[in-house]
């Protein structure tokens, strides 16, 4: 119940101009984790954990992946409203003539605003998680068979409960900038 609660914080995160360009992997097997640990600087929160969220992007948009997600919010809505479909017609026009690796990075970004709602879900879930970009990408998108799928691996999520007795930084105090270091104020 409690990763079904993150993932849906996932799924409902808010998104650019709301086409949801990810897609997120569970991954549970033991096999499969064990083949992903080697190529993710060999760290142990890729097998110790319970769930391995990975987040995959589009590799690029094209005017059918745009036009599905127009398509399911008319149809969950109900209606079809003319200031919406207009803005369909100008991500139509724009985003799949620009180049796939800047369509790639956007739908990147995309799936980093979706890991920070996973990361609050998971907190106020009480379950540990770490956002993990240290990987070897093709290596795992290959692993999980994604280029097939037209999605790309962008960072890990591991889910689970820390082991205190073994986890070095658990008494570590949090070293943060200093608040005046961090943020600038513009009046």
């Amino acid at each position: 119940v409690k990763v079904d609660c993150i993932l849906e914080a996932a799924r409902l995160a808010p998104t650019s101009s709301g086409l949801q360009p990810f897609e997120v992997i569970v991954v549970t097997n033991p096999t499969v984790k064990a083949k992903i640990r080697p190529i993710a600087w060999d760290q142990s929160q890729v097998t110790d954990c319970s769930h391995l969220l990975v987040f995959a992007a589009w590799d690029n948009y094209t005017a059918d992946r745009i036009n599905r997600m127009f398509d399911l919010t008319n149809e969950e809505r109900g209606s079809i409203n003319e200031g919406w479909e207009d803005y369909r017609k100008m991500l139509l026009a724009s985003y799949p003539q620009r180049g796939a690796e800047v369509n790639f990075q956007h739908a990147a970004r995309q799936a980093y605003i979706s890991l920070g709602f996973a990361l609050a879900a998971a907190s106020f879930e009480k379950v540990d998680s770490t956002p993990m970009e240290g990987f070897d990408t093709k290596a795992l998108d290959d692993i999980l068979n994604l280029p097939a799928r037209g999605l790309k691996s962008v960072l890990m999520m591991p889910l689970g409960y820390r082991d205190a007795d073994n986890d070095w930084l658990v008494s570590l105090k949090k070293v943060r900038k200093p608040h005046n270091e961090f943020v600038t104020e513009v009046k």
